[in-house]
């Protein structure tokens, strides 16, 4: 059976990510091996991975060489770093499917690079990354940035769990107060 991960933000190739968000990584290549470690000992072949942008600072070659050592089915939607390269370049580097915009996944659930900009009376989780070690301090946002989730893809469904809990609390899981959010999603 198949799973779905959502991640954000590798930045494979990028040097200077390391000091400016303090990864735990000696240099890139000590980067890049782990988080390509990290994500193959959790995804499995038949799985999906919605990537939420800033993947690669590499060239064409090293970029596929990278994504084709990846396990599972990558899906990405690009973000600021992304830009600068069209959707074909994208898919000709190994992702399956590739937006140019947030997409809605599974009625609910809105999956971009960027939050978007959600109020308290919209019915909406907004799962995204780019702003990496920081936090939303809102149920409506969930940061799937690297440096939040363990450099490693996280399962859509503990997200959901995550609401679901909240709910069963009395939390309010879901942005309207209700605790029913993931009737049909499990």
């Amino acid at each position: 059976m198949s799973r779905v991960f959502v991640y954000s933000d590798p930045h494979f190739g990028h040097k200077n990510i390391i000091g400016y968000e303090n990864r735990p990584f000696r240099d890139i290549q000590d980067m890049d091996e782990s988080l390509i470690q990290r994500w193959n000992n959790k995804v499995k072949k038949e799985d999906r991975v919605f990537v939420l942008g800033d993947v690669s600072f590499y060239s064409k070659e090293k970029t596929a060489e990278i994504i084709s050592r990846l396990k599972g089915r990558k899906s990405l939607i690009l973000g600021n770093h992304d830009r600068g390269r069209s959707v074909k370049w994208w898919r000709e580097v190994g992702f399956d499917d590739v937006y140019e915009f947030p997409i809605c996944y599974r009625e609910f659930f809105w999956l971009s690079h960027e939050p978007m900009h959600l109020n308290a009376n919209m019915p909406y989780v907004n799962i995204h990354g780019h702003i990496h070690g920081q936090l939303y301090q809102s149920e409506q946002y969930v940061n799937v940035s690297v440096e939040v989730i363990g450099y490693e893809p996280i399962l859509f469904d503990d997200i959901i769990a995550r609401f679901s809990k909240e709910g069963e609390q009395g939390e309010g899981g879901h942005p309207n107060g209700t605790s029913n959010l993931h009737t049909g999603y499990a």
